[in-house]
């Protein structure tokens, strides 16, 4: 097996044909050069020079030897380069984990900061529910959770991207055109839309907590998986759900017409935050200098474009 040494050596010669001319490429002196390539004729048993006393030519073996070793010692440099890359976070593979609302805002302007400082990182980006969000990252199958998440999880730093109040969604033909806040006790005879507490823990308990302090208990009576899905069931006039206020502002969504978005007199908020393990490495590093820059951060700014 040849060595990358060993191939450098032989592209140096073959291509200066002068073994003088190679070894100062190589900063080397020339004895040491020509025994290692006589070593290499000799182990490969095939002779890929000519030498004469006035030149040195390849031999038909030696041209296409020439070739896999400038394959070899090129393949060598991009790994050693990728290397140094990705130990400056500049290369490598980063993987996130969102959960649905997150995909409106703020992953679209996290990724175009992010990709901008570092065009060569493979961004690897999975729809998840928060609590498989947390669950994949104790995995270290993903290296950042964008959730619901108002606490930290054991092992993990967190940083609050959006802090939102929650509103009323409500079927239009449900609610008069108005924009005085409701009382959230006025819904307790409502039928609900509810998003299970094992989708997402804090969203869960954020909801129940408003409607304890509005003195009932919401009659839950269809579930959905995201809020995109809640919205869906509103839009369809099933019942009323509490969702986030950034929800409301999705005029693209063909369903917005048909849901109010109703303040309310005493409401809870919800974060949606990114959240990564403690131990991390500077592509994770990165892509929270962005995250930070992205929501205004005067602390931290994205990396300079690497050139």
């Amino acid at each position: 097996m040849v060595d990358v040494r060993e191939a450098r050596y032989f592209v140096a010669v073959a291509e200066e044909l002068q073994f003088g001319r190679a070894a100062e490429r190589l900063h080397m002196s020339q004895p040491p050069l020509s025994q290692a390539i006589k070593a290499l004729e000799h182990r490969l048993g095939v002779r890929l020079l000519h030498r004469t006393t006035r030149e040195v030519t390849l031999t038909s073996a030696g041209a296409v030897f020439l070739d896999a070793c400038r394959t070899l010692v090129g393949a060598s440099t991009a790994a050693d380069a990728a290397v140094r890359q990705a130990a400056d976070g500049q290369a490598g593979e980063l993987r996130i984990g969102a959960v649905t609302s997150a995909f409106g805002d703020p992953l679209p302007r996290l990724l175009e900061l992010f990709q901008a400082a570092h065009p060569r990182v493979d961004v690897r980006v999975r729809e998840v529910d928060t609590h498989v969000a947390v669950q994949s990252l104790r995995r270290r199958e993903i290296d950042v959770a964008l959730a619901r998440q108002l606490a930290t999880p054991p092992g993990c730093e967190r940083v609050t991207l959006r802090r939102e109040p929650f509103v009323l969604a409500v079927p239009v033909s449900w609610a008069p055109a108005s924009d005085e806040p409701w009382d959230l006790a006025a819904t307790a005879e409502l039928p609900w839309i509810w998003l299970p507490r094992s989708i997402s823990p804090d969203y869960h308990d954020q909801v129940v907590a408003c409607c304890r302090a509005a003195g009932f208990a919401p009659d839950a009576r269809h579930l959905a998986r995201s809020i995109y899905s809640q919205l869906a069931m509103v839009a369809s006039g099933l019942g009323v759900a509490l969702v986030p206020a950034g929800a409301a502002h999705r005029p693209e969504d063909p369903a917005a017409s048909r849901v109010r978005f109703v303040r309310l007199e005493h409401s809870a908020t919800i974060d949606l935050a990114a959240v990564w393990r403690r131990e991390t490495g500077p592509l994770v590093e990165g892509f929270i200098a962005s995250a930070r820059a992205a929501v205004g951060d005067p602390q931290v700014s994205p990396a300079a474009p690497a050139r």
